[in-house]
Order: C-alpha cells, then structure tokens, then sequence
C-alpha cells in the first residue's frame, strides 16, 4: 500500500514583513470531510505498514494487561467520618468509588460506579469528584469526548439518585461552601478552553441563573477554586506562567464577597493554605526564586506583612508543604531528587525521611486531616512499584500500607537502576536516570535503549516505576530519562533557563544525553530511540531536524509542532496562557526564535529517523492538525525510505483512549514499533 499524499493547498502567512508558505493549512477543520478522510487513510496505512507485527502487538497487550491486578483499589484514607477509596472489579475499564463509615469493617457503600456511566461511550472520563460537608451530595464531573468539556452532575447518597441539577460547559474545577447546597464552579471559554470565570450554584436553582462571582479579563491567566484544608475558606486563583494572584472568602458565607490576598505583581508567584490565624504561603517574592514559605495574618494579608517561616535557599527547591496541627511537613527537591522534610512546630530542628536508591521518586500523599500525628507519602522508583507509607511523625515508625503488585511476579533483584551525568554544550551537568535488566545488558554499544523526556513549564520528569515497561526491559531494553532544562528537576533555574528566549537549552540538553549515552556505550545510533509527548513532542521534532542521525526511531505522541503558527492564533486552546512560556510571535524577537526551532517550519530535504506519530482529533491542548500537517509536509521533503506513521484516535483527546486497558492498546502499538525496528519479532 502506498503511503497517503495530502493535497496542497498553499497559503501565505506573513508578519513581521516575513512571509510563510502553509502548504497544509487547511488540516485546521474538524468538520472537512477531506481532512477526517486524510486521517483515516494515515490511519490504514499504518495497519498495512504494520500488519506483520499484528499479532505480536496483541500479545503484548495481553502481556502488558496480565501484571495489571484487576481486582485492585487503593489505599483508604479518612476523612470527614468515612473511609474514601476507590476500587476496580475484573474485567473492568473505569473505577468504582466507595466509602465506608468509621471503620474499615463497616458495610461498603459504592457512591460512584463509572463503568455503568460510561455505558454507550467510546470514549468516557471522570474529572473531579467533590463531596458535600456533610457527605449527602456527590458532585462529579463527566466528559465524553476527551476535550475536556465537562458535564457537572450531583447525586443524591441517600436515594442514589441524580438531582436535576446539570451544569454543561464546564471545566471540572468545583468546590462546596460549607452549607451544603452552594457550589463554586469553573466555566471555560467555548473556543479556547481558559478557565476564566467563577460561578455560584444553588442546588435546585436553574444553572442559568447562576451567579457570576468573577470573571478573568487578562486572557493570559486562568482561573479556578479551591477549599483550604481546615475547610475555613473558599480560595480563587487565577495565574498564569508566572503570576498568581488569591481572593479569599469564609466557606460558611458563601454569598459573601471574596477578598483580595495579594494582588498580582509581574513574576510574583504564590500558592496559600490556612492555619490557625494565618495563610501559610509558598512563594518566590523578593527574589526567592527555589520558593520559600512565609506566613500572614488573615486580617492583613498583603505582600508587606509576609513573615518568613523557611527561607530561600539557593541549592533546594521547596516544591509544596502539608500541614498538620503539630507538624509542618516540606516537599523539596535536591540534586535532582525529592526529598520529604519534617519540622514540630513547637521545635527548631528538623528531619528528613531517608530513600536508599540512587534515583527515585518520593511524594506527599493525600493528608487531608489536621488533627493526626501520622503523615500519608509515597515512594517509587525505576526498580521499586509504587507503595504507600504511614508515617508516626512522633514515634518514627513507618508502616507500608500498600506496595503495587505486578501480576505473575517480579524481582526487583534483576534489574539495575543508575544515575549519570552528561555534559550540555555549555558545559552544565545534565541528570539521566536509566534502568536495564541485569543479565540482558552489556556496555558494548549494542543495547537497545529508549531515551525519554518532556522538558517545559517546570515539569519534572521524576523516575517512576512502570509494570508495562518490563515488557521492554525483559526484550533487552534500556530506558533513560534526561533530566533536561526547561523542566525543573534541579531547581528553579533549571525551568528559567529551558523557556523563553533560552528553549533551545531544552534540545541542545536532549542531543548531549543522547551522545553521551552513545559515546558511553549504553547504546549507539543503530538501537537509540527517542520519545516524548505534547510539548515532549515538540522536542522530538526539533532533535530530529538537529540531528537526525543520532536515532533510529522516534516516538512523537501528540506532537506540539507548529510553533509559530499556533502561538499567532490566539483563538485556540493554550495561546495565550503561554505567551510566558514561549514569547509572544508577535513581537519580532520571539517571532525570530521560534521560527528558529519551530519543527514544521524547519523541516529539510533529507533523512530522517523512522518515526510513529500519536495524535487525537479530540485534543484540546495540541490540535490534531499541528501533528496531520508535520507528518504531511515530512512526506513531502523527507529522502529516505524509513517508516513515517501517523495514528489518530479518532474518539479521544490529549491524554489519549480512556480506560485504564483501552489505553494499553495504544502502548502496545508504540512498543510493537519499538521491537519491529530492532528486529524483535516476540
């Protein structure tokens, strides 16, 4: 079968007195019956191209889908009188969420079955799911496309039936005042998707009376609410790349008039919670730029009364904090690792739990009562499955609730974890986590290895254990995360020198990873491959128009390639929010820099690596024509004979096919043309 040749429709497109020509601009219409027949011819040539490798792609899935323990559920946690977990049934896609009252033996109450509300869907989603103080109403958010549009609904606990209350258009953020009938909820823009304004419902009242609380008018910040964990106050937030800014209101007076924290100030950021008389606030002010905690009187709560309770420190990023009645516990970040610190308030000294490996991953769990000595985390890595600790804060003990089962058994013995550094060009040290399976691996060059990243917004890529990974690591494989600057994984100043006018560190990182590995002989251009999705897509593109030599085979999934022309139109989804991000084309400066790596703009007349696109026609956050018009225009230019694919679910959005197993079908193909290109036949 021959691949599909897109139609060209050249269009011009100029500013700056620069002209460009979009050979493929008309991709940007959902509803064009051609463009929909384009993406389904894509679609059955990638089943052609493929078809050898069918039924291994499905034994994968199996493979894959066999460690999963279907019968699972989480660990319970308490709040408000009842036990809260959720739990799958064998066989299921979607989770059942249930409660139980006072005690763990009590009888279980299921207050949420997904899989009987995604009946009739080929795609569903749960968002956010909300409880009344008084635990009677279950509000809950539901999407059936995957833009992210939800449906807001509540149910009555008591009957188990739905109120007539339905709120469309929203974006899943809610919270409850503590009446137990007032809702705040967030509505989007219908073509942009910001979250920009805050409404008041009433249940029993008609959403169409709602009231508008307040409304986001800088088209560069989004907004949405939240309840501080004393339950005292309702917070709104609205934010952008890199302000914030907080109104405040008592949740027993939600029709009150929220007040004003700290009013935004260019690069002041801000995150608050309640404690006693004061807000607690994690911010970068004065300077700070690895965060600090300071605190305020709720009476006077303006930036000139922050008193400082942990102070900046230029070699630790302060991530988050939780707060107990007799603990403050921190969330940091050194050296490339997480770390949980725990400080008495009543005493000065304080102590960090203590993580043996040599990269790893270790969290704050969900804590959601004050009144307790004993701090919920969690704690994974490349080699150990996610597990979950108690920790006595007072006595020292800590207590594995829950570790991650991986069906069929595994031994964490087999396989090997590493830390190594390589060097960018501007001779900045640059953190690669890597696993392999010990008797599989040799440091001969011949390995095959999957070199990962994302690298934007202050994403840090962490190392997380995977139970579909070992279907690589047992074929042979190594895979590698490279810590690369535009995330945030060493700092502050990691993010701020891998965005803006200083991206290109992002790629630059990438590629001296990848040579380092080669020259290091954990693998080499024959068996390296390369991943990355969303923006970690865009780095793809940009790596393989830099050096497409380095790589075999690149997985691009929901590539943001179309740079400058999607950061122009300020009518989509995510512009505007991310002028801080990446620079605002229209200024000539940013227009000049990201023409410069923007993928699609600079794509040649020569060989590139083989390569498998994912993308959704549903995606809300990278439009399913900036990945359509790449994979076209690389037909067009591209000399070699190596395989281009492109995949599209034509029923789901950004994150993919929902359904915990329907999502393994989409692994399985990304693996299967990972093994093809290596030879791998099982």
């Amino acid at each position: 079968m021959n691949y599909p040749i897109a139609t060209i429709k050249s269009k011009s497109l100029e500013i700056h007195d620069h002209k460009r020509q979009d050979d493929y601009f008309w991709m940007n219409d959902r509803e064009n019956p051609e463009v929909i027949q384009y993406l389904r011819e894509e679609n059955e040539y990638l089943d052609q191209s493929l078809k050898e490798t069918e039924s291994f792609k499905e034994s994968l899935f199996e493979e894959m889908k066999s460690r999963i323990k279907e019968d699972d559920e989480s660990v319970p946690y308490f709040k408000d009188g009842y036990f809260h977990y959720h739990r799958f049934q064998k066989g299921d896609e979607y989770p059942l969420f249930c409660r139980k009252k006072n005690s763990l033996t009590e009888t279980e109450e299921i207050i949420l079955n997904v899989n009987e509300l995604a009946e009739g869907y080929q795609y569903f989603q749960v968002g956010q799911i909300s409880l009344s103080t008084d635990q009677k109403i279950l509000a809950y958010a539901e999407d059936h496309v995957g833009r992210r549009i939800y449906t807001l609904k509540f149910k009555d606990l008591k009957t188990g039936l739905l109120l007539e209350d339905k709120i469309e258009g929203a974006s899943g953020n809610m919270v409850w005042a503590n009446d137990n009938k007032t809702v705040f909820y967030t509505r989007q823009d219908a073509q942009t998707l910001r979250s920009f304004q805050i409404y008041r419902h009433e249940l029993g009242e008609n959403p169409e009376n709602d009231l508008l609380v307040y409304e986001e008018k800088d088209d560069t910040f989004n907004c949405h609410v939240s309840k501080s964990k004393s339950k005292k106050f309702l917070f709104i937030q609205s934010h952008s790349t890199i302000s914030s800014e907080f109104r405040f209101l008592s949740a027993d007076e939600p029709n009150g008039t929220f007040e004003m924290l700290q009013e935004r100030v260019p690069d002041l950021e801000y995150q608050v919670e309640h404690f006693g008389e004061d807000f607690y606030i994690l911010t970068n002010a004065k300077k700070a730029t690895n965060f600090k905690l300071v605190k305020v009187s709720i009476e006077n709560p303006g930036l000139e009364n922050w008193i400082e309770v942990i102070p900046h420190r230029e070699a630790v990023l302060l991530e988050s904090f939780e707060i107990f009645r007799n603990f403050l516990v921190l969330e940091e970040r050194f050296e490339g690792l997480t770390r949980i610190r725990i400080k008495p308030w009543e005493k000065k000294d304080s102590f960090d739990l203590d993580f043996e490996e040599p990269t790893y991953t270790a969290w704050i769990g969900h804590n959601p009562e004050f009144e307790t000595d004993v701090l919920r985390f969690g704690f994974n890595s490349l080699i150990t499955p996610a597990s979950v600790f108690d920790y006595n804060m007072i006595t020292g003990e800590k207590k594995l609730l829950k570790q991650q089962e991986v069906v069929g058994g595994y031994d964490a013995i087999k396989f090997q974890s590493e830390k190594i550094w390589a060097i960018a060009e501007d001779g900045v040290k640059i953190p690669i986590s890597l696993v392999y399976k010990k008797d599989l691996f040799q440091k001969n060059g011949n390995n095959p290895l999957l070199q990962y990243a994302y690298g934007s917004y202050g994403y840090s890529t962490d190392p997380t254990f995977s139970p579909s990974r070992l279907s690589l690591l047992e074929r042979g494989f190594v895979f590698a995360i490279a810590h690369i600057r535009g995330g945030q994984e060493m700092g502050r100043q990691w993010y701020d020198t891998g965005k803006m006018l200083k991206k290109k560190n992002t790629f630059t990182d990438f590629i001296a990873c990848s040579e380092y590995l080669i020259k290091e002989k954990y693998t080499s251009p024959e068996h390296l491959y390369a991943m990355g999705g969303s923006a970690g897509g865009l780095l793809m593109g940009v790596v393989i128009n830099l050096k497409p030599e380095l790589y075999k085979g690149v997985i691009a999934a929901v590539p943001f390639v179309d740079v400058v022309t999607t950061m122009l139109d300020e009518t989509i989804p995510l512009t505007t929010g991310e002028f801080h991000e990446w620079g605002n084309p229209k200024e000539k400066e940013f227009y000049d820099y990201i023409l410069s790596y923007s993928p699609y703009d600079n794509i040649e007349r020569k060989a590139y690596p083989n390569l498998l696109v994912i993308s959704g026609l549903h995606d809300s956050q990278v439009q399913y024509w900036e990945p359509t018009k790449w994979v076209a225009k690389l037909r067009q230019l591209k000399t070699d004979r190596n395989l281009l694919l492109l995949s599209t679910n034509m029923e789901a959005g950004h994150g993919g096919a929902s359904g915990r197993f329907k999502a393994l079908k989409e692994l399985a193909l990304e693996y299967v043309f990972l093994c093809h290109l290596e030879g791998l036949k099982k």
